[in-house]
């Protein structure tokens, strides 16, 4: 992950990264209703991987990842749901950016896998 992002930031820019990152992470939410019109199981299924990558989405676990899979559930729907909601394809670009500005500093990646301090 560390050669992904030279940097971590703080401060006010990753301020910015968290809110983008929740942002991301609730755009998901509007999708879960889609998945109602499925069978039990595979609705289940849908909702529960949905759901898994808001939360790694808002935690900042594996963030490219978990972006990359958010932007790809939300055109997805987009295709496969056959209605064209702009409001999903904003959020499929929110969550396209978030894969490539990196998680920010307050994230679960920058513990595990950001530079170190050797004092």
């Amino acid at each position: 992950m560390q050669r992904l992002f030279s940097t971590f930031p703080n401060s006010w820019p990753g301020l910015g990264l968290l809110i983008l990152r929740f942002a991301a992470g609730l755009s998901l939410a509007s999708v879960a209703h889609v998945a109602g019109d499925l069978a039990d199981t595979a609705s289940l299924l849908v909702r529960c991987v949905v759901d898994g990558v808001a939360v790694m989405m808002w935690i900042g676990l594996w963030t490219p990842l978990a972006a990359v899979t958010a932007a790809a559930i939300q055109i997805g729907v987009v295709i496969f749901g056959h209605r064209l909601d702009v409001s999903l394809l904003i959020f499929a670009a929110v969550c396209l950016s978030q894969s490539l500005l990196g998680p920010g500093a307050w994230s679960f990646d920058a513990r595990l896998f950001g530079r170190k301090r050797i004092m």
